[in-house]
């Protein structure tokens, strides 16, 4: 070996070993803990609850209409008044009998007198003489599921056979409520477009409050050389995992407070669980409802990322 060619191996050496000596630094290119990025989190994740809430809240208002319109549907009720010629207890019998032999009937059941007067007493009390009043019996009718009994019929035969009776199949009742769940789902909607709107230009400004801190870091790697794509993709990925972030923790929360909803429900007995039953259900958003808040966490994420790479595409051109 020459000297020459042992002198350039010598210094290889001394620049390897250099090289080793100097420290390493493997920091990511985009600072991972910043100001603008825990904002950024704590914007995301507000936004996301107020809109999985909101969602949730849809739902559940939808599934409970769609019940009570189902359940007032399935049943309608023969009222029979007490007249002085007539014997009352005979018409309730007459008017079952007649509600049996129709087509499409599941079920009938006459209410005592007793369970007549315990249906007034929200409203009159207990312990009044109701024997001097013309307070009607009822006589509920179910419908078996799927069918449709000729109502017009069935009112026309009771009114032969009973003259005191009459029937009510509620349809007023049920319009006046399928207007009403339609308008509070219409408005939860609104209340939902106008969250998710919100929610779209929050997370567009906290992004692009945390770019322009980080202005600086994209002219360095653009002037070094670094390509375009390179540096829109890092931070692309930095800000997706920031959306991420964010919106797990705002979906995931609102997810735990209905969880939580719908196990409380079951802890209320009586008279208040039974309403609370009736207005909401069993507080379950079902797995439409975890998919749905899944679903806005995804998107979320997905607008936080978009908007970041927009930025770094319009930083780029600037610096060109």
């Amino acid at each position: 070996m020459s000297t020459s060619d042992a002198t350039a191996e010598a210094a290889q050496a001394r620049e390897r070993d250099v090289l080793e000596e100097l420290p390493r630094n493997d920091a990511p290119i985009v600072p991972q803990s910043t100001i603008s990025g825990r904002a950024l989190v704590a914007v995301v994740a507000i936004m996301t609850f107020l809109a999985s809430l909101t969602t949730g809240a849809v739902m559940l208002v939808r599934a409970a209409a769609n019940d009570w319109q189902s359940e007032v549907a399935r049943e309608v009720t023969i009222q029979v008044r007490p007249a002085a010629d007539r014997d009352i207890e005979a018409d309730i019998a007459k008017a079952a009998a007649v509600a049996r032999a129709a087509s499409g009937v599941a079920e009938v059941r006459p209410y005592s007198k007793e369970e007549g007067a315990r249906l007034l007493e929200p409203w009159l009390g207990t312990g009044l003489p109701l024997d001097d009043l013309p307070v009607p019996r009822i006589v509920v009718v179910r419908i078996a599921s799927g069918a449709s009994p000729d109502l017009a019929q069935l009112r026309q035969t009771l009114g032969e056979q009973v003259p005191a009776a009459s029937l009510d199949d509620h349809r007023s009742f049920v319009d006046r409520m399928r207007a009403m769940s339609g308008a509070m789902l219409a408005g939860g909607i609104s209340v939902l477009f106008l969250v998710l709107i919100a929610t779209v230009l929050s997370v567009t400004f906290a992004t692009r409050a945390a770019m322009a801190t980080n202005r600086p870091v994209i002219e360095v790697l653009h002037l070094i050389g670094a390509k375009d794509s390179f540096i829109a993709g890092q931070f692309q990925r930095h800000f997706l995992l920031l959306g991420l972030k964010g919106g797990l923790i705002g979906g995931g929360s609102a997810l735990a407070l209905f969880a939580l909803a719908e196990l409380a429900s079951g802890w209320f007995a009586g008279a208040a669980g039974d309403q609370l039953a009736a207005l909401f259900g069993s507080f379950s958003i079902g797995v439409l409802g975890y998919v749905a808040v899944l679903v806005q966490v995804g998107l979320i994420a997905y607008i936080t990322a978009t908007t970041s790479r927009r930025i770094v595409a319009r930083t780029i051109a600037a610096v060109h």
